[in-house]
């Protein structure tokens, strides 16, 4: 165990409780192999979230809603409008925020993110990003969803260390994964030197990477 693995291993003792629903939803993740945010991750990622005080997040990826409800679970004041694109998920994450109570403040909609145009129907503008779904159309997500942001907006991306495969070498990485982490990488580097974003990137979970838009200077 490396220095990462043993502060992680001590940040999950000095973790609170969870609720039922969340441990169920964290063990059928698990059963069924369906991504969600590892523990410290998401920890981290409500601690920012306070810190930022978002009104409206735009989530890109529910899965079976297991962010969106620890999200609005941890700060009362905020809605978030989540897209995801499985059926199945998209069912059972409809079903998780039913069960948390929390369907007044979690949208969820079933459509394919890339090709669904949001309008006002659904939400103006908001004041977080949260991008967790497809690691290979990062760049794509970024780019159609940010111009949705207010001045102060703050956009999430996590898994940009995609378990650890971004450090090997492409010859390293299994033929099925290359692309995927091509692109990761491309994306990390582009938004890393984007001229509108202030970026940084942390070792927290799976790699969480942070983009605040600049404030324009009259």
């Amino acid at each position: 165990m490396n220095n990462i693995d043993r502060y992680d291993a001590y940040i999950q003792t000095h973790i609170k409780e969870k609720d039922l629903l969340i441990t169920q939803m964290e063990q059928y993740a698990e059963e069924y192999r369906i991504p969600i945010m590892e523990s410290v991750g998401i920890e981290s990622l409500i601690g920012l979230l306070r810190i930022q005080k978002p009104k409206q997040i735009l989530e890109i990826g529910s899965a079976i809603g297991y962010s969106a409800i620890r999200i609005a679970t941890a700060l009362t004041e905020t809605n978030v409008l989540t897209i995801e694109r499985d059926v199945e998920r998209y069912a059972k994450a409809v079903e998780n925020i039913a069960e948390s109570g929390l369907t007044k403040r979690i949208q969820i909609i079933e459509a394919d993110a890339l090709e669904i145009d949001l309008d006002k129907a659904y939400i103006e503008t908001f004041d977080a990003l949260f991008i967790d779904a497809a690691k290979g159309q990062y760049q794509r997500f970024f780019e159609k969803y940010t111009p949705f942001l207010n001045s102060n907006g703050v956009i999430y991306c996590d898994n940009i260390f995609m378990h650890g495969m971004v450090l090997r070498e492409d010859a390293d990485v299994p033929k099925r994964s290359r692309t995927m982490i091509r692109k990761l990488k491309e994306f990390t580097r582009w938004v890393m030197s984007h001229p509108e974003y202030d970026s940084v990137l942390l070792p927290i979970g799976d790699g969480l990477l942070i983009a605040t838009k600049k404030q324009e200077i009259l």
